[in-house]
């Protein structure tokens, strides 16, 4: 069942979306909205099928005049696809239902000189600027795996949809999946902005942390030695044990400046020990020293993993055409919602209206917002990337957003030089820490002394939201666990973003994003067929936890209600491994046609992979689906005579992917796309970040880079907003504070302190 709050009724969802926004639709299931389609999804596989729409109804539409009636009764309309294919959009442009939130989810965005190019996943990972970060050196660049360009675009056409809602004005969002995608790289675009370059692939060594995955006795780990210096001594301590630290022992290695420049000498020592254990060994007991090290398992072992299984975070799927007592599948990413446990399959709607509840009563604004979430205030308390990435997405959409932060507790992305991504910079100029931290304020507080604790604790009641990345147990020795921040706020929002959760026997488990790859699944399904688990380049998972945590909150706030969400990072990833899980019971469908020199080959297209342009390592994405794309393939290009059906394009697909390379090769990338998508092929350049940068046009003009002036920096490119609402845009205001920049003015504001008082706490060392 579903179980929802008995005092909301559920949000109705009338969805039209294709597999551009399948996950939002799930999503918005996933928080117990009454979500209706307008076709069974019988075209999709049983795996697939019982994935992507477990918990829906549909029912027949047979003209617009009865889409209408049916879109009459939603309080959201989620559409996705491409341009020219959707139902709700007036010729003007405008919404064809203004009573309702009305979300559409397209390849570009509705304005542009490229709003009506189309994509499948691969094309417009590489649009955004994704697949140039995936693949080894020596071979193509890939998309990471399970589509994940389109179920981040689900995504924010999920957030978009509730922030609407939260905003209590029906009105239309536009969502670009392209930007989506360009909002997700970490610093793959900031980097060029920065420093003048651009991460590469590299077989998932990552280029700010020293972590990567490393080969064991039996299978496969990820892990490193980044972090506190704790990390690092702890996990030399259990290489000495073992009598396989080496010179590692040495004085010089506890810098760990020398030990960062020294990286492919320290990698190898490590390399080697890893080799040596089992994989169960080196996870096991890298839980027990607190070391961030993680199993790299196979998405088909989800089911069984003790984590997921405590907190119940894996839904059965039950209903016609599944085995008796239902299948297991991923869930969810958040619990204390609640979340579902068991789902029926898609079910056909019964009676003259599929809609079982008269849908949320909306509140008129005595004023209508100018933002979405104007009024609401967020205490941040996150650092590094997924916190950080939650409270951006706030502030751009008008929350007041207070970042305490102190030089005691100090943030990677301030304080470590290797991720400043400027050469020389300092705290205040480091270029991370500016692209995720913009439209906040920050207040500097030691919140190792109890007088810091304290001022934290009186902010509460000033606060809507309170946001922490800390491991369990921290707030609780604060006094600020949910049941003491409830006796301070009793409306308070917390939102706890643990790597796998507050609860469970792995809840003590020190996490990195690679790790909770790894234990998702989501790096097994980076290999080749003929190599290992390359993992990610980038903190993908972190920003997959965040939007899964924005959508939580933004629940919440439509309610009207206070909460505890408890996010597990690790169920946020592994709600990403699609019908991963499913598959070896439901069957997968086809056969998986990727050989070692043909990576990006998909069952559902020919010819579908990245083909070499003009240029040093530069290369085109191009798919065909289906008969009517590969005749206005062939009238471009000179390929091999086949028939058109995907069958016979497969038979041949060496011939054509051959033929295909030697056409792309030595011409212009940027003109090869226009062309082809003039002619409704899926095309587009693999975008680096200076592409994205310097070189997009449709970037550029629908503005996605917003300037702001820093202070040190002078004025900087910023990743700007996915969800664009009409009604009550969002806005990129200030740029990111100084570190205490706002002290005196936030404390004043919210505490009432005097000049004198703010004085003694700067000279007792609180404020700093």
């Amino acid at each position: 069942m579903v179980r929802t709050d008995p005092d909301q009724t559920p949000l109705r969802v009338l969805d039209l979306t294709d597999e551009l926004a399948f996950q939002g639709a799930r999503l918005l299931v996933g928080i117990g909205a009454d979500v209706v389609r307008t076709e069974s999804g019988a075209s999709l596989g049983p795996a697939a099928r019982a994935h992507w729409h477990a918990g829906k109804r549909w029912t027949t539409v047979r003209d617009a005049a009865e889409l209408d009636a049916l879109a009459a009764g939603a309080d959201v309309v989620l559409e996705s696809g491409p341009l020219a294919g959707l139902r709700g959009l007036r010729e003007d442009g405008s919404s064809r239902w203004p009573h309702a939130v009305h979300v559409v989810v397209t390849p570009f965005g509705l304005t542009g000189p490229r709003r009506d190019w189309v994509v499948d996943d691969l094309v417009l990972a590489s649009a955004g600027g994704m697949t140039w970060l995936g693949g080894r050196p020596d071979r193509q660049p890939k998309p990471p795996p399970r589509e994940q360009a389109f179920q981040i675009a689900g995504a924010h056409a999920a957030i978009g949809a509730l922030l609407a809602v939260v905003s209590g004005t029906p009105q239309l969002v536009d969502i670009s999946a392209q930007e989506a995608v360009a909002a997700t790289l970490e610093t793959a675009a900031v980097a060029w902005v920065h420093a003048g370059r651009f991460p590469v692939r590299s077989a998932g060594v990552y280029e700010h942390v020293a972590h990567q995955i490393f080969e064991t006795a039996d299978g496969y780990v990820a892990g490193g030695y980044s972090g506190s210096p704790r990390m690092w001594t702890d996990l030399l301590t259990w290489m000495a044990e073992r009598g396989q630290a080496g010179e590692l022992l040495d004085e010089c290695w506890q810098d760990a400046a020398f030990r960062w420049r020294e990286r492919p000498h320290v990698d190898e020592i490590v390399r080697q020990f890893a080799k040596g254990l089992p994989t169960a060994e080196i996870a096991e007991e890298a839980r027990r020293r607190a070391l961030p090290w993680a199993e790299v398992v196979p998405p088909e072992r989800l089911t069984e993993h003790p984590q997921l299984r405590d907190r119940e975070s894996l839904v059965t799927v039950t209903g016609e055409g599944l085995p008796d007592g239902g299948v297991e599948d991923v869930g969810f990413p958040w619990a204390a919602l609640p979340r579902p446990v068991t789902l029926p399959a898609i079910r056909e709607a019964e009676g003259d209206s599929p809609w079982r509840h008269t849908g949320r009563t909306r509140q008129e604004q005595e004023q209508p917002k100018s933002r979405a979430m104007e009024g609401v205030r967020v205490l941040d308390l996150t650092w590094v990337l997924a916190g950080p990435y939650v409270t951006k997405q706030f502030g751009e959409h008008g929350a007041d957003i207070v970042k305490v932060e102190s030089r005691h507790r100090k943030d990677p992305t301030r304080f470590a030089p290797s991720m400043h991504l400027r050469p020389g910079s300092d705290p205040d100029d480091s270029g991370y820490f500016i692209n995720f931290n913009r439209n906040k304020r920050s207040v500097a507080l030691n919140l190792r002394t109890d007088e810091g604790q304290r001022l934290l604790r009186e902010m509460v009641p000033h606060c809507d939201v309170v946001v922490e990345n800390f491991s369990p147990g921290v707030l609780a020795k604060w006094g600020m666990d949910y049941a003491s921040l409830r006796e301070l706020n009793p409306d308070i929002v917390l939102v706890s973003m643990a790597g796998v959760g507050q609860t469970g026997p792995w809840r003590e488990a020190v996490t990195f994003a690679d790790t909770l790859a790894a234990m998702s699944g989501l790096a097994y399904e980076t290999r080749d067929p003929d190599g290992p688990p390359q993992g990610l380049t980038f903190g993908l998972g972190d920003m997959i936890a965040a939007n899964s945590a924005v959508l939580a909150t933004l629940d919440l706030l439509a309610q009207g209600r206070g909460g505890h969400v408890d996010l597990s990072q690790l169920e946020a990833m592994a709600s990403t491994m699609g019908p991963a899980a499913l598959e070896p019971v439901l069957g997968a469908g086809a056969p998986d046609p990727r050989t070692a020199e043909h990576p990006n080959r998909s069952p559902h297209a020919v010819p579908h992979g990245v083909y070499p342009v003009a240029g040093d390592d530069r290369w085109l994405a191009v798919s065909v689906t289906d008969e009517a794309r590969w005749h206005a393939l062939t009238r471009i290009v000179d390929l091999p005579c086949v028939g058109s059906d995907l069958s016979a394009r497969r038979s041949h697909e060496d011939e054509i992917d051959a033929a295909l390379a030697a056409w792309t090769r030595g011409q212009d990338g940027h003109k090869l796309a226009e062309l082809l998508q003039a002619e409704g092929v899926p095309a587009a350049v693999v975008a680096t970040g200076q592409d994205l940068i310097e070189a997009d046009e449709q970037l550029a003009a629908r503005g996605f880079y917003t300037v702001l002036d820093h202070p040190l920096t002078g004025p900087v490119p910023h990743e700007g907003i996915v969800a664009r609402l009409a009604a009550t845009p969002g806005g990129l205001d200030r740029p990111a504070p100084l570190l205490g920049q706002h002290t005196d003015e936030v404390l004043r504001e919210l505490l009432d302190l005097t000049d004198e008082q703010l004085a003694a706490l700067t000279a007792e060392g609180v404020t700093e």
